[in-house]
């Protein structure tokens, strides 16, 4: 996992060299790595989609997957993440901590998991290895311990020191780095050496006695010693050990993998996962890495092709045959596994069965989407799904014929399936179909897939952002649907309060929380649920705009029923009524996504390029120089920052570049929220004269 372009995919590639699963190494920028095997991946030399493969390593069987850096496609990250044990960041040797190494380093402390930090790219000009660590410990607030160093940096970079061994490692490049040899550290490093390899001991020392004692004492350390008080560091998360090199030149990969094995757990290392038995959640179920026990195991991506779904499943306990009917508690659907397959990027291997530990791709699942678990009819269990970002850009989209029109439906929901990042719905004033995404090359991306791999011919609007609302103060409710028209009638009344749901940060929540706290005798039980769905519906259509309602709690305080006409329709459709009138009074507003910006300008061209920002209601949060470079870190609405890559360009004289990444929707200012609101009521009355309305 990394930011953009620090080599995750070429440090990927020659780790399968290295490990025997490819003859020939790809590179990147010639568009021949094994791993970026889509032709969208290859065209733009970035990757888009996860892809998956297992290779061995001195005993050890290791399944890696290769994730985008760009925050477009952070949901590749997300779902990896969430069903691996470890994680190898990768850092550029001359940039450190970039904005998009906060975010996946985030996404993997969310799952507690264990990280190793590899400082790529040595080769490159302005390389600073000490730089990038301390980036790595005040940026990411990391705690990493180094194991070597590296010896010169940029053009005269040629090895590393393993402060472990005390060796300086040098590899063969005419060899593509298969060989390497040991020596003894030069007079010139042995200071340096030294004294980092007194900090890597006083760091570990803190995770085992043994290594203590002997630090204390100021007795001889062993390399076994170090290695086990930096595992059990490693393994609590509370050690971060950083490797250098350079994938490109070959150098440094071999001891990365060597550091995967060592310090990374395995399955069985890692804590039970609790699971819960489906419909109630209070139950828990601890599933075990045992391959004997009855099968659980996470559906975490879906990808379509002409031969149906390919479902990636992290197996994490008991084992999986091809051939077996599972359960799908999530959708209560039983569900055939006719083939088992061991992937390696877009190739299969064929597999009579897998067990406990192992990710493995899946054919026959109809029903399954992605964060579902499949597991055991007899012995049910439900794991923890996963949770994705919500869009914040979207676009209209239609076919250029009519004929095309079910096809593009078809298409549509087979990228659903796929991305659970991609949205699309029908906007009910226009009657287009709108997609949501990530961002404005997610979307292009879609767009290429539905025109090149599913054959739909499509016209697209321009890009447009996804606001919400959100309400500013807490206010009450009433709704109450009554309707006779001669014997059974309807009859639903509810009372509700609203207030604004806020995170710990002071920002909107991105979801909204329902609390039934009323007696059956005024709204009876089996009906609290139809209120909820009420609530939920009327939230995601909005009052102001229609954009959907975010950072709410509803609370049901109040209604009453009718024995006879009361019906789930009926406090439905009351919840609805209820939810638009507490919302009225509870200062509604409109809320945008603000971006984290990230801009690497020269030194001639930084006032320029600052004023630019703040025009664009920018906020500029820090400012440094790096080289020659000037480095601008901003927040700044999303709205102002489509087509930014051709202002930044224009304003720099070409030598320029940003990147972005999502943070938090904040309150729109008065007189833009008024602008956007004419234009929406504009959309509205044009579409309506269209019939004479």
């Amino acid at each position: 996992m990394a930011h953009i372009d620090a080599g995750k995919t070429t440090v990927t590639e020659r780790i399968l060299y290295y490990a025997g699963k490819t003859y020939k190494m790809g590179e990147v920028h010639e568009g021949t790595a094994v791993m970026d095997f889509m032709e969208e991946e290859q065209k733009r030399g970035i990757t888009i989609t996860s892809a998956a493969t297992k290779c061995p390593w001195k005993g050890a069987e290791i399944n890696l997957i290769d994730t985008p850096g760009h925050i477009d496609f952070t949901a590749e990250v997300e779902r990896s993440l969430r069903v691996l044990d470890g994680a190898v960041a990768v850092f550029d040797g001359s940039e450190g901590v970039q904005a998009q190494s906060e975010t996946v380093w985030r996404q993997g402390q969310k799952y507690d998991l264990p990280c190793l930090c590899f400082v790529n790219k040595m080769d490159k000009i302005g390389a600073d290895f000490e730089m990038s660590v301390e980036s790595i410990h005040d940026k990411l607030l990391a705690h990493p311990v180094i194991l070597q160093i590296p010896i010169g940096a940029g053009d005269s970079f040629r090895g590393i020191v393993d402060l472990i061994t005390m060796q300086a490692v040098f590899y063969e490049t005419e060899k593509m780095g298969a060989t390497f040899r040991e020596t003894d550290i030069t007079d010139d490093l042995i200071e340096q050496a030294s004294q980092h390899r007194a900090e890597m001991i006083e760091t570990a020392a803190e995770y085992d006695e043994e290594l203590m004692e002997a630090f204390v004492d100021d007795q001889a350390v062993t390399a076994e010693m170090i290695r086990r008080a930096i595992r059990k560091g490693t393994l609590q998360n509370r050690l971060h050990p950083v490797l250098v090199g350079s994938a490109l030149k070959y150098i440094g990969v071999q001891r990365l993998l060597d550091a995967v094995v060592a310090y990374l757990p395995s399955p069985i290392e890692k804590p039970d996962l609790i699971g819960h038995k489906p419909g109630d959640e209070k139950k828990e179920i601890t599933v075990k890495c045992d391959p004997n026990g009855s099968l659980v195991a996470l559906a975490f991506k879906i990808t379509s092709d002409s031969h149906g779904d390919l479902s990636f499943l992290r197996i994490y306990q008991g084992t999986l045959k091809s051939g077996t009917r599972v359960l799908n508690p999530n959708r209560n659907k039983r569900e055939n596994i006719t083939r088992v397959f061991e992937m390696h990027a877009n190739e299969r291997k064929i597999l009579d069965s897998a067990k406990a530990g192992d990710i493995v791709a899946v054919v026959g699942l109809k029903q399954t989407l992605t964060g579902d678990t499949i597991c055991d009819a007899k012995k049910p269990a439900v794991l923890p799904s996963i949770t994705f970002p919500q869009t914040v850009i979207t676009m209209s989209i239609e076919p250029r014929t009519a004929a095309e029109r079910a096809k593009l439906a078809t298409a549509l929901d087979a990228l659903r399936r796929e991305d659970p990042t991609f949205t699309c719905k029908t906007d009910p004033e226009t009657g287009q179909t709108v997609i949501s995404g990530m961002g404005e090359l997610h979307l292009e991306v879609l767009q290429h897939k539905l025109t090149r791999e599913k054959k739909v011919d499509v016209r697209v609007g321009k890009p447009r952002v996804a606001y919400r609302e959100a309400i500013t103060q807490s206010a009450e409710g009433e709704g109450k649907f009554v309707h006779q028209s001669g014997g059974h009638g309807q009859y639903g009344h509810v009372v509700l309060a609203v207030e604004p749901l806020l995170a710990d940060d002071g920002h909107y929540q991105t979801d909204i929380e329902f609390v039934a706290n009323v007696t059956p005798d005024k709204v009876p039980k089996e009906y609290v649920s139809s209120v909820e769905q009420g609530v939920r519906e009327a939230a995601g259509s909005g009052m102001l705009a229609g954009y959907p309602v975010v950072g709410l709690r509803a609370t049901l305080i109040g209604g009453s029923s009718h024995s006879v006409d009361s019906s789930d329709l009926a406090f439905e459709q009351a919840a609805t009524m209820a939810l638009e009138k507490a919302i009225r009074e509870a200062g509604p507003v409109l809320l945008e996504p603000v971006m984290r910006v990230q801009a690497v300008v020269p030194e001639s061209a930084f006032g320029a390029v600052q004023a630019d920002l703040l025009a664009k209601r920018g906020l500029i949060t820090d400012c440094r120089l790096h080289g020659n470079m000037r480095v601008v870190d901003a927040t700044v609405p999303l709205v102002e920052l489509f087509g930014y890559s051709s202002d930044i360009r224009s304003l720099t004289a070409g030598r320029g570049n940003f990147t972005m990444v999502p943070l938090s929707y904040e309150r729109v200012p008065d007189p833009v929220a008024k602008a956007i609101l004419f234009e929406v009521q504009g959309r509205f009355f044009r579409f309506f004269s269209r019939f004479g309305g």
